[in-house]
């Protein structure tokens, strides 16, 4: 068996974060979301991979080079133009020998799905789970294991279950030949479940298999997070930098080299501290962080349920809850993240232009590469502010920033003479 990872897509709901990265490279406890894949299949013998690139696809290919420092080998096709899944997947069609697996660089491998397959060897296997409300899926019906057909974007009402394509395939060269017969869809893209409805048309075992894992796709910023705390939560203990006398650590931490966690550092819960960070001293850090390569946290930070990528340094005084911060940002002295709603409601943020809710009651900002905060700024929850952009002094910030922004508070003052003023 082969693999196929498709990575060729921006990820435009990922935006501020994907302005400079592919989503499948952006960092969940320790490593690229794609890197957790590759592994998954060394591990379950798969070492031939073709990865589909094209948004950023040099950040991929370095990266990965030709795979043998992560024990595979990787070779790449540039997608020429995005039209969809099955034309993705096209691209395979000289590489596979028998079968092949296909999955999307952004979703979690559930390795069950290589087991059934070479069990059961079916034309086609599809990774399916379970949602509660499917309207915004490809659903299955689905009888005795064997998918009938599959429907796209159902009514909630319509809908023949609430069982989902999750975006991981096993094929055979049968789809190959579907694919070659697949007519563009109304969204102008060739789509992979019109091929596999060819498949179930002509006859062909197409099955289902129910993941019993918890299935994230990280296809919006706050997804990021629940995949981080998902893959933080396995953490075991690994000390390779410096620990002074006087922090306390309660849960797992790794901690990489060259960083030192400074005396009167708190921590609580499970953390991923990269290389050459400097956390502290006397700062509390909480459960299910990540902290890149090169991450400066100054004195009496709290930082919860965060990612904070390489470079970036987080000033004495602050508080970041339940937020994503991007590489070689800058956070002043005093900037107040905040995570939760007055009236604790979930908090909504803005995706493509349309206010989306999250789902969580707790969420905090979500900040791109390069962006730099003024002292005493504060955030309020679900803003998101755009690459190279500064928030300067006193700002208070309701709404989201675009890229290369900067913005000031005007303040008037009023400077009296304190003789005349007692007279």
């Amino acid at each position: 068996m082969k693999a196929i990872i498709l990575s060729a897509g921006e990820g435009s709901r990922m935006r501020p974060l994907t302005l400079t990265k592919p989503k499948t490279m952006l960092p969940v406890a320790g490593k690229p979301i794609i890197q957790y894949n590759i592994e998954s299949l060394r591990d379950n013998g798969i070492k031939d991979i073709l990865l589909i690139v094209r948004y950023k696809e040099e950040m991929v290919r370095d990266y990965f080079g030709d795979g043998s420092e992560f024990g595979v080998n990787i070779t790449y096709k540039t997608q020429k133009d995005f039209l969809g899944t099955a034309n993705a997947i096209s691209y395979g069609k000289d590489f596979i020998k028998d079968s092949l697996i296909v999955l999307n660089g952004d979703i979690i491998l559930d390795n069950e799905i290589i087991k059934k397959y070479n069990y059961m060897k079916p034309d086609t296997l599809m990774l399916l789970t379970e949602v509660e409300n499917p309207s915004a899926f490809g659903v299955v019906e689905i009888e005795n294991g064997n998918i009938r057909s599959i429907v796209e974007k159902p009514k909630r009402e319509e809908a023949p279950s609430n069982l989902v394509n999750a975006g991981i395939y096993v094929f055979n060269k049968d789809i190959f030949d579907k694919i070659d017969q697949t007519e563009i869809s109304e969204r102008g893209e060739y789509e992979i479940t019109d091929s596999v409805s060819l498949q179930i048309a002509d006859g062909k075992r197409v099955i289902g298999h129910k993941t019993n894992k918890d299935w994230i796709d990280v296809g919006r910023p706050w997804e990021l997070i629940e995949v981080n705390e998902e893959l933080i939560g396995q953490l075991k203990t690994e000390i390779k930098g410096k620990i002074e006398e006087g922090a306390h650590i309660h849960g797992e931490i790794f901690l990489d080299e060259g960083s030192i966690i400074r005396a009167g550092v708190y921590i609580e819960g499970n953390v991923y501290i990269g290389k050459d960070c400097d956390i502290g001293p006397n700062s509390y850090i909480r459960g299910n962080s990540y902290f890149g390569d090169n991450v400066h946290v100054g004195n009496a930070v709290e930082i919860k349920n965060s990612i904070i990528m390489e470079n970036t340094n987080v000033s004495h005084l602050s508080y970041v809850g339940d937020s994503v911060i991007g590489s070689n940002c800058n956070i002043a002295a005093g900037t107040n993240i905040a995570n939760l709603r007055f009236d604790n409601r979930s908090v909504k943020t803005k995706i493509k232009d349309k206010m989306i809710d999250s789902g969580r009651r707790k969420l905090g900002s979500i900040i791109g590469d390069a962006v730099k905060t003024g002292i005493n700024s504060s955030f309020s929850p679900g803003v998101k502010v755009g690459y190279n952009s500064t928030i300067g002094s006193g700002v208070l910030l309701y709404d989201d920033v675009p890229s290369d922004t900067r913005v000031l508070v005007k303040q008037n003052h009023i400077i009296q003479d304190k003789k005349k003023i007692h007279k």
